[in-house]
């Protein structure tokens, strides 16, 4: 009987029986053997679907390719890393030989092939990765994590998977009236005879969540308010999920009565799912115009950086002001220079009006004062000459008459016309008199 095979099936889902082998291939080195899993095939995959997202969003977040490829790097290896080193915390009686032995121990350590690895280690691992090379590279922390943890959530789908082929992480005996009961898991070994025992696929279960999710998350992505803010969501999500599903798991890592993961979810859930709530109460205060929302630092620690920020944003507002100012008096400046001038060149127009009416109001009196005395000669002639009869002597009266009338009411009109050349400052045409 092969110990590398199980049996497993999922008859409500009408899968009735499968064998699966938890070694992929292996690979032959003269007389000795390696063995590859699906486990560690499934885990790259895994990792490399998580740098993918994140190459995928960086191009909306200006993050250079080379900086990434840094970033994946001390990820993958601080996060494998913290995940062994947790583990191996939580299971000591599992790693201590007895008698004890340094070197014993951290053969055991280091042997990973043996098994061990804890999702919690691994983010706190990753998270260290990612300070370390952020610092450096003098990258937005939050944005880079944001960019991060969704592909996370699929790598930690995907890599429950592993589980599966290992026929490992799966919850206790489900009962037949169970809502879950559709779901169940039966495990045997391969080649046995023995009746499948039905128990939660707590694998499947985490599975599908994460993968949920990540679909929610991910729609919310260019969307979100503050850099962090998907970074909590992911926390508080999988928090919240690893809390219920690890309550039904029997491989649970134990401190006491307590079981760690449930405890470690419980408290995932509460904080990041309280500075989700409280960054998006507050982010509309801080937030700023364009798509580079404002950090979760200056929601979460106004008491450590609104004084200068407040400070900053004064003196750019006092500088603004000031430039505003400025440029409000140069421009009033030159509108009043422009109206002056336009005054200026009004009122000149206006007088050189004025006196070319005065000159032409001048030259027509001339006019008629020559008329004038025209006329009176031209009456005068009229009484020395005695040849003419009396009707011409009337006629000439009546004709004089009409010609003096004719003359007041052009004097008349000339006034008018002057007045009316002052006030409206337009050119008057010369007006040509006739006499009848």
């Amino acid at each position: 009987m092969n110990s590398n095979i199980t049996e497993i099936s999922f008859p409500g889902l009408g899968i009735e029986s499968i064998e699966v082998n938890r070694v992929a291939f292996t690979l032959s080195f003269g007389e000795k053997s390696f063995s590859v899993y699906w486990y560690g095939i499934i885990i790259v995959c895994g990792i490399l679907f998580a740098f993918w997202y994140a190459y995928f969003r960086s191009k909306n977040e200006n993050v250079l390719l080379d900086d990434l490829l840094d970033v994946g790097i001390w990820t993958v290896i601080l996060g494998v890393i913290g995940a062994r080193l947790y583990y191996v915390l939580t299971s000591l009686d599992q790693f201590v030989p007895e008698p004890f032995d340094f070197w014993e121990f951290m053969k055991n350590v280091i042997n990973l092939r043996s098994g061990g690895l804890a999702i919690y280690g691994g983010v706190i691992g990753g998270v260290i990765g990612i300070l370390i090379v952020t610092k450096i590279k003098k990258i937005n922390t939050l944005k880079l994590t944001d960019m991060i943890a969704p592909g996370v959530m699929v790598a930690q789908a995907i890599g429950r998977w592993g589980n599966f082929f290992n026929a490992e992480a799966h919850g206790g005996i489900v009962e037949e009236g169970s809502p879950l009961y559709f779901l169940r898991m039966g495990l045997r070994p391969a080649g046995s005879s023995a009746d499948f025992q039905y128990y939660h696929p707590a694998f499947l279960y985490e599975s599908v969540w994460n993968l949920v999710g990540f679909f929610i998350i991910n729609a919310f992505y260019k969307k979100k308010k503050f850099n962090g803010q998907i970074s909590c969501m992911y926390l508080a999500w999988y928090g919240f999920g690893r809390m219920f599903i690890e309550g039904l798991r029997t491989d649970s890592l134990y401190v006491g009565t307590v079981r760690i993961s449930q405890a470690v979810g419980l408290i995932c859930f509460v904080i990041f799912g309280a500075l989700l709530v409280w960054g998006l109460i507050y982010s509309k205060k801080f937030s700023f115009e364009g798509y580079e929302p404002v950090g979760i630092d200056r929601i979460l620690i106004p008491t450590l950086t609104d004084g200068r920020v407040k400070a900053d944003e004064q003196n750019l507002s006092t500088s603004e002001n000031g430039e505003k100012e400025e440029g409000t008096t140069t421009a009033a400046g030159d509108d009043n220079a422009d109206a002056e001038a336009e005054n200026a060149g009004s009122t000149s127009e206006a007088v050189d009006t004025a006196d070319s009416g005065e000159s032409d109001t001048n030259t027509e009196k001339q006019d008629v004062t020559g008329n004038d005395a025209d006329n009176e000669a031209e009456n005068s002639d009229l009484e020395d000459d005695e040849d003419i009869d009396v009707d011409s002597d009337i006629y000439r009266e009546e004709q004089n008459n009409t010609d003096d009338s004719n003359i007041n009411n052009n004097e008349k009109n000339l006034n008018d016309e002057s007045a009316d050349n002052k006030t409206e400052g337009e050119d008057t045409e010369n007006k040509k008199f006739s006499d009848d």
